[in-house]
C-alpha cells in the first residue's frame, strides 16, 4: 500500500490549500482514510476522515476544512480555508483496509501512512 500526498506549500493568513493523497495497493478499496497533522513541539492531530460513508473533522477545523473523494482515481483530498498560522505542520493521509465502526479520527487505528507534506500558513 502506498499513500502520497501533494498540495502542500507556502501560504498568507485566510488562504486556501487543497491537499491530495492518492492511494494504490489496496487490493479492495480502502475502509478507511484520514487526515492528520503533526506540528513541531505539539502531538499529532486528528483533521478528518471518512469510513463507512460516514465524515468525521475535528472541532478545531469544522467549517474550514472539507474532506472528499474520488474513488475513480482513489484519491482523497482535504481543501483547507481561511488557513490561520495554527494550522501551519506537516500533514499525512492515512488508511486502512477495515471500514471503522466509530469514529475514524484516532490515528492509532490506521495502518498505513503517508510520507507527509509541508503547510506553512505565514501571519
Amino acid at each position: 500500500v502506498q499513500l502520497v500526498e501533494s498540495g502542500g506549500g507556502l501560504v498568507q493568513t485566510g488562504d486556501s490549500l487543497r491537499l491530495s493523497c492518492a492511494a494504490s495497493g489496496f487490493t479492495e478499496d480502502y475502509g478507511a482514510i484520514g487526515w492528520f497533522r503533526h506540528a513541531p513541539g505539539k502531538e499529532r492531530e486528528e483533521i478528518a476522515c471518512l469510513s463507512g460513508g460516514r465524515i468525521y473533522y475535528a472541532d478545531s477545523v469544522k467549517g474550514r476544512f472539507t474532506i472528499s473523494s474520488d474513488n475513480a482515481k482513489n484519491t482523497v483530498y482535504l481543501q483547507m480555508n481561511a488557513l490561520k498560522p495554527e494550522d501551519t505542520a506537516v500533514y499525512y493521509c492515512a488508511a486502512d483496509d477495515s471500514v471503522f465502526l466509530g469514529s475514524c479520527l484516532w490515528g492509532s487505528l490506521y495502518d498505513f501512512w503517508g510520507q507527509g507534506t509541508q503547510v506553512s500558513v505565514s501571519s
